[in-house]
């Protein structure tokens, strides 16, 4: 008892207890905690403006990045309650507890379901270039992802009917924060959420990564008759695009998979928040780490940053400067 204290220190005998850190500890943690919170959601809300706001950006691919922008920038606003739990109680109450929940699941759900979006729209405009334009429009990316979006907000939403009826069911004192689920839906949503998903991503990425180097041989065996400047520029840009799609892979599969891996190999699907384990942390992080990957690999971003910084999108017809 000696290194612990008091959640609620005048409800001696139904408070949760927390283990004591020294303030300087605590100090580096909610600043690190909050450093990335804000870096996360400034770097997705200038995705979202960019992409928004500037006509020549609206394709489909770029409305798939403003989803996951979105559903990133999101999490960067919702890591402050993150930083809450870390200190060891919950003080916002169980309706605002099953509300976070919620709302986590569901950006979580929508993020993996764009990232699926994302990987098929990849493999048909590599893959199947000429007919690209016919198949993949703005109006069918934007139904596909209303249905991602709705689908995340059916399912989650059946997940946690049992506690939003009652806030606190499990709560073993006040001060905790507790969803949990049975083992069926744990099992399902973890087909739904990573098996099923990361399987067609890794797939529609391999793919996509063997076509790509397939193309690069193909004009580097035609440079040898051919030294035509616009040759050498395709080559480097399917050379390019095989790097990047491989590194996307990579730090996605990375940051997500151990959070999921500690789901399968725990002994119980209950999703406690007393304290936050690293593979959470990671999870969270590559909302922060995916602006980087796919907004920092595109010239038109430094440029609409550009105009975004120096106030030059509030002059009139400034949506129709060209940035490509």
């Amino acid at each position: 008892m000696g290194e612990t204290e008091l959640c609620f220190p005048q409800l001696f005998n139904t408070s949760c207890w927390k283990p004591k850190r020294p303030l300087s500890e605590a100090v580096l943690i909610n600043s690190l905690l909050s450093f990335i919170s804000l870096l996360t959601a400034s770097l997705n809300l200038l995705v979202i403006i960019s992409i928004s706001h500037f006509k020549q950006l609206h394709t489909p691919t770029n409305l798939l990045l403003l989803s996951l922008a979105v559903s990133d920038f999101f999490v960067g606003l919702l890591m402050p309650f993150l930083i809450v739990q870390t200190n060891g109680c919950w003080f916002l109450g169980d309706l605002v507890c099953v509300i976070y929940g919620g709302l986590t699941c569901l950006i979580i759900s929508a993020s993996v379901g764009t990232m699926v979006l994302i990987s098929v729209d990849r493999y048909v405009a590599i893959c199947d270039p000429l007919h690209y334009s016919t198949k993949v429009t703005v109006t069918r990316v934007s139904v596909c992802i209303s249905l991602c979006w709705s689908f995340s907000f059916l399912f989650n939403s059946l997940i946690l009917k049992d506690h939003f009826k009652r806030p606190g069911l499990y709560n073993s004192c006040y001060g905790e924060c507790v969803v949990v689920v049975s083992y069926t839906v744990g099992v399902v949503d973890l087909f739904l959420t990573f098996i099923g998903p990361f399987t067609v991503i890794i797939v529609m990425y391999m793919r996509v990564f063997v076509v790509a180097v397939s193309q690069a041989r193909a004009m580097r065996s035609q440079m040898k008759t051919f030294q035509g400047s616009e040759t050498v520029h395709v080559k480097n840009s399917e050379l390019k695009a095989a790097k990047t799609l491989g590194g996307v892979v990579l730090a996605f599969f990375s940051c997500c998979s151990p959070f999921y891996i500690s789901s399968l190999l725990g002994q119980s699907s209950s999703a406690g928040f007393p304290s936050i384990p690293i593979e959470s942390w990671l999870f969270y992080l590559n909302s922060c780490l995916n602006p980087m990957i796919y907004a920092f690999c595109y010239p038109w971003f430094l440029k609409s940053v550009k105009l975004i910084v120096t106030c030059k999108i509030l002059k009139p017809d400034s949506s129709d400067i060209s940035i490509l």
